[in-house]
């Protein structure tokens, strides 16, 4: 122990990590082990799904409205407007609703493995000890493991390896959908603030590089968070968003064009 640690029962020493047949047993603390990741990816799921939602949809009426009379500010606003609110509402009800059933799933599922412990203890003993020989565990190993962890948290043990839920992070449906209102209306604004302010002649082809570069932000963005290749994430988003906007101005023109 160090002079400053022995002195001051305060200071604490840096914790040793075991060390068996030569193997130092230890994360590595670059990658996510914390009992929140579920959640994180969810919100995170949720809000780059609301930020793209919001951009494309958005930037699809707003375009489509000034395909057909780009000159028309008026329109392609209460377009944009009325867009932006029907596309938060519809996100963040949509994903209450799909989160919902899936934490109600979930807490089902919990229940049923809690009767199940209470019930038939040693069959469940017997299941896990079961599910690690097919993970790869030699029998006796994976028994012994099995007693280990029943005896810390059976509940946890056999929800993560047979049901694959974590009974401390389930599913937020609030947190899920006020993210993908909130992200769904932050992505809009972009190309409806671009477009209403942006003179005439320079409202699409402005817009679409707007859009482009938010795109591939939120695909960045996504990839970054989510652990996942950056460069795949950002060509889907793009391509996506130009298709949308490509669609949706010649869909303008059309109808324009014919109205006029």
């Amino acid at each position: 122990m160090s002079t400053d640690a022995a002195e001051n029962p305060a200071v604490e020493s840096p914790a040793v990590n075991p060390v068996v047949d030569g193997v130092e047993i230890a994360s590595h603390v670059h990658e996510p082990h914390d009992d929140s990741f579920n959640n994180r990816l969810n919100f995170l799921r949720a809000g780059v799904l609301g930020a793209n939602d919001g951009i494309i949809s958005t930037a699809g009426i707003v375009m489509g409205v000034a395909g057909a009379d780009p000159t028309n500010t008026s329109a392609i606003a209460i377009a944009g407007v009325a867009g932006l609110v029907a596309g938060a509402m519809s996100m963040a009800a949509g994903e209450y609703v799909s989160v919902s059933t899936q934490r109600d799933s979930e807490e089902a599922l919990l229940d049923k493995e809690r009767r199940e412990l209470v019930e038939e203890p040693e069959e469940e003993l017997a299941e896990l000890a079961s599910l690690y020989v097919d993970k790869g565990l030699e029998p006796g190993l994976a028994l012994e493991v099995a007693k280990q962890l029943t005896a810390k948290d059976a509940l946890a043990a056999h929800a993560e390896v047979e049901l694959g839920i974590d009974p401390e992070d389930l599913t937020s449906a609030w947190g899920a959908a006020f993210t993908s209102m909130i992200s769904f209306t932050i992505g809009a604004l972009l190309p409806l603030l671009t477009i209403v302010l942006m003179v005439a002649d320079l409202r699409v082809p402005v817009t679409v590089v707007a859009v482009v570069l938010a795109l591939a932000f939120t695909g960045w963005g996504s990839a970054r968070f989510g652990y996942g290749p950056a460069k795949n994430a950002v060509i889907r988003n793009v391509l996506g968003g130009l298709l949308a906007m490509a669609v949706t101005y010649g869909v303008g023109q059309l109808v324009g064009g014919v109205a006029l």
